[in-house]
C-alpha cells in the first residue's frame, strides 16, 4: 500500500510540479535537436547539388574564363662554368655549358573591350548562368630590356621569339585566334603542359592552358621600336570572367545584358559602375596601373602564377535560398524553446494541463517548418516560401492548441506570439550588417516580456 501511495505521489508531482514540467520540456527540446540536425544536413546537401549542377553545365558549355596575356616570350642563353681534373695528370680544365631559358615581357599598354551576352540555363529545378563573350585586345610591346638581367644581346635568340596567351577555357573558344602584330598576322595554337611546376594551376585548381604563336619574323619583333598588336577572341563561359592586368597600364571596358553582376577580384571598377547597373544590364570600366599591382613588367627564367591579381565580374544566378534556409534552421532551437515557453507560461498560470505528447506534437510541427521552407524555396522565391511555410505551421499549431487550451483568448495569444516570432526571425535573416543588433534588441524585449509574465507564477509549487 505504501508503494502505491508513493507511485501516486510521484505521478502527482509530475503533473503539478513546475520543476517537473521544466525538466520534461527541456528533455523534449533535446529530442527535437535530432531532426533539426538532419534538416541542416539536408540543406547542405541540396546546396551542394546546386553547385554540382553549375559545374556540370559549365563543363558542357564552357567553364569560367580567366585570361592572361598577350606576353612576349623570348629565349636566351645562360652559361655555367665547371672545373675538373684530367685523369692521369695534374692539369685542370674549365668547361662552359649553355642552357636555354626564357624571358617574358608584358605589354606597355593593354586595352580590353569585352561584350558579355549572358543567359540562364536550367537543369531540373536548378539554374546557372552561361555567357558568350567577344573580347577585343589592343596594345603595344616596347623593346625588351635584357640588360636588367645581365643578358648580352648576342645571347638573345630573337629568331625563336613567340607570343604567349594563357587562359582557363580552351574548350569555350569559338574562333581561330589571330593577332595582327606589326605588319603581319600570326596564329595561336595550344601547347601541352605535362606538370604544374611552372604555375599552370592556381589555388582553386583551375587549369591555365597556353596558346602560343609560331616564331615571329623580323617585321613583328620589337627589336628597335615599339610594336602594336590587335586580336579578337570569342569564348563561351559560365559564372565568371576575369583578366590579369599584365599591361603597364591595363584598361577594361565591359558591357553585358546581365542585371545582377558582382564585381570581384583584386581591383574594382570605377566609382560609377554601380550606377550603370540597370534591368537591361551593366557597363563597367577598370583602369589598373603597374604601381597598383605587385609584380614587374618582365620575368626571366619562369613565369609566376599571377592569377591572384585578376579582376572581373561574377555572373552567378543570385541563389541565396539555401543560405537563408540554413540561417533559419540555426534559429530552430530558439523558435522551439520560445514556443514551449509560451505554452509553459499558459499552463503554469492557468489550471490547464498539457501532456508531454502534446508538447512533442507541437515541436514536430515547428520542425516541419524547415522542410517546408527548403522544399518550397526551390520552386518559389524565399519570401513566398517563408510566408507559406510559416502560415501553414502557425495555422496548424493554433488549431491544435484550440483542442488543448479550450480558450479562444489563449489560442489568439499563441497565434499572435508565433506570428511575431516568425516575423522577427525573417527580419533577422534579411539583415546583414544589423542582424546582431536587431537580434540582441529583440531577445532583450522577449526576456522582458517573459519576466513580466512570470511574476504571477507561484514558485512555491516548484
Amino acid at each position: 500500500m505504501e508503494t502505491i501511495k508513493n507511485n501516486k505521489g510521484f505521478g502527482n508531482w509530475i503533473r503539478t510540479s513546475i520543476t517537473a514540467r521544466m525538466l520534461m520540456i527541456g528533455f523534449i527540446i533535446l529530442v527535437l535537436l535530432i531532426p533539426l540536425i538532419f534538416i541542416k544536413e539536408l540543406i547542405r546537401e541540396r546546396a551542394s547539388r546546386q553547385q554540382d549542377v553549375v559545374q556540370e553545365v559549365g563543363n558542357l558549355w564552357g567553364e569560367e574564363v580567366l585570361f592572361m596575356g598577350p606576353i612576349l616570350k623570348i629565349p636566351y642563353k645562360t652559361y655555367t662554368e665547371s672545373t675538373k681534373m684530367v685523369t692521369g695528370t695534374k692539369s685542370v680544365i674549365t668547361e662552359r655549358t649553355s642552357k636555354i631559358k626564357y624571358a617574358y615581357f608584358f605589354p606597355d599598354d593593354l586595352e580590353i573591350d569585352a561584350r558579355v551576352d549572358a543567359v540562364k540555363k536550367e537543369r531540373g529545378i536548378y539554374e546557372t548562368s552561361v555567357f558568350s563573350s567577344e573580347m577585343n585586345f589592343t596594345g603595344s610591346f616596347s623593346v625588351p630590356n635584357f640588360a636588367q638581367n645581365d643578358v648580352k644581346s648576342e645571347d638573345v635568340l630573337w629568331q625563336k621569339a613567340t607570343i604567349l596567351i594563357k587562359t582557363s577555357n580552351l574548350k569555350g573558344i569559338k574562333n581561330q585566334i589571330e593577332m595582327q602584330l606589326g605588319g603581319s598576322k600570326t596564329k595561336f595554337l595550344p601547347k601541352y603542359k605535362q606538370s604544374d611546376s611552372d604555375g599552370t594551376y592556381y589555388s582553386n585548381y583551375l587549369a591555365m592552358h597556353e596558346l602560343e604563336s609560331a616564331f615571329l619574323n623580323e617585321t613583328t619583333l620589337p627589336k628597335v621600336d615599339r610594336i602594336n598588336f590587335t586580336t579578337r577572341m570569342t569564348v563561351n563561359g559560365s559564372s565568371r570572367i576575369r583578366f590579369v592586368p599584365v599591361g603597364e597600364q591595363t584598361t577594361l571596358h565591359m558591357t553585358s545584358n546581365w542585371k545582377d553582376p558582382s564585381f570581384t577580384g583584386n581591383f574594382l571598377p570605377e566609382e560609377d559602375a554601380d550606377e550603370s547597373v540597370t534591368n537591361e544590364g551593366f557597363e563597367a570600366n577598370w583602369k589598373v596601373l603597374q604601381t597598383n599591382r605587385q609584380f614587374e613588367q618582365a620575368f626571366f627564367g619562369q613565369l609566376p602564377n599571377l592569377s591572384a591579381f585578376s579582376f572581373g565580374t561574377d555572373l552567378l544566378v543570385p541563389v541565396d535560398e539555401y543560405q537563408k534556409s540554413e540561417r533559419s534552421a540555426k534559429y530552430g532551437y530558439l523558435v522551439i524553446a520560445l514556443t514551449f515557453l509560451v505554452f509553459f507560461l499558459i499552463q503554469t498560470i492557468s489550471t490547464i494541463n498539457i501532456h508531454p505528447f502534446q508538447y512533442l506534437m507541437i515541436g514536430l510541427a515547428l520542425v516541419m517548418f524547415y522542410t517546408l521552407l527548403i522544399s518550397i524555396s526551390e520552386h518559389q522565391n524565399f519570401l513566398k516560401a517563408y510566408a507559406i511555410a510559416s502560415t501553414a505551421v502557425i495555422g496548424l499549431i493554433s488549431l491544435y492548441s484550440q483542442s488543448i487550451l479550450k480558450s479562444i483568448k489563449f489560442v489568439l495569444f499563441i497565434f499572435a506570439s508565433l506570428t511575431a516570432l516568425y516575423t522577427f526571425i525573417f527580419v533577422i535573416i534579411q539583415l546583414e550588417s544589423y542582424a546582431l543588433l536587431v537580434g540582441s534588441i529583440g531577445l532583450f524585449c522577449i526576456l522582458a516580456i517573459v519576466m513580466f509574465a512570470s511574476r504571477k507564477i507561484d514558485w512555491a509549487r516548484a
